[in-house]
């Protein structure tokens, strides 16, 4: 009788581990080419026509700066062949030299003045476009994500490894199936009293572009 019982018991248990591993779903995983979603866009086409013509628009401008920065350094050297003329005279010789001296600090000027806007230029186009970039991954996902629980998902993948929301392949994942939660329990089970909670890393600082040098060329100093 003891025996029947004990394996009525087994039984009873095997039947309620059956239950509630039938009743916990298979996972159904999905994957998705965000990269390529996002370069085959039609707004995306759009954003680039317009950066490409505003690049037009400032490459103009560009040359417009070095087209007046290389008129100073042609109106330089007049001034440095009349201060070293063997024929002129010294008062037309020191105008000369004074103002070959206003000319190259107005070549100076003109030298910051490009690359100054040259800077700005290129941090307004890479900013302009990263935050297209990131409005559009966001909405692109969105739409990704509707269609991936239609079909019963639960978790899908980014393939082409951008980052959404901060992170990196997964676009989706049913909460169901993340134990975030209980491994964080896991390892600090042990923590000592006096030890904190580790602070959150702070971003790392964005590495300034390299400029391109301009077209303008300082008399006597050598690129």
């Amino acid at each position: 009788m003891k025996k029947t019982i004990q394996t009525l018991f087994a039984l009873t248990a095997f039947g309620a581990a059956a239950l509630l591993a039938s009743a916990q779903p298979a996972p159904k995983i999905f994957v998705v080419d965000l990269a390529k979603l996002f370069d085959s866009h039609y707004k995306t086409e759009e954003q680039g026509a317009k950066l490409r013509s505003d690049e037009q628009m400032a490459q103009g401008e560009l040359d417009r700066l070095n087209k007046e920065g290389n008129a100073l350094v042609e109106k330089y050297k007049e001034f440095a062949e009349q201060a070293n003329s063997p024929v002129a005279k010294a008062e037309a010789k020191a105008k000369a030299t004074a103002d070959g001296q206003k000319a190259l600090e107005e070549i100076r000027n003109k030298q910051k003045e490009v690359q100054t806007f040259q800077q700005n230029t290129r941090n307004s186009l890479q900013q302009r476009m990263k935050t297209f970039h990131d409005l559009m991954l966001e909405e692109i996902g969105k739409v990704a994500v509707d269609i991936a629980k239609r079909k019963g998902a639960t978790l899908l993948l980014d393939k082409s490894g951008q980052t959404l929301n901060g992170v990196a392949g997964i676009v989706y994942s049913d909460s169901e199936y993340d134990i975030t939660a209980d491994v964080l329990k896991e390892i600090n089970k042990d923590r000592p009293v006096s030890v904190a909670a580790p602070a959150a890393p702070s971003a790392p600082a964005a590495a300034a572009p390299a400029s391109d040098s301009p077209n303008i060329t300082l008399p006597g100093v050598k690129k």
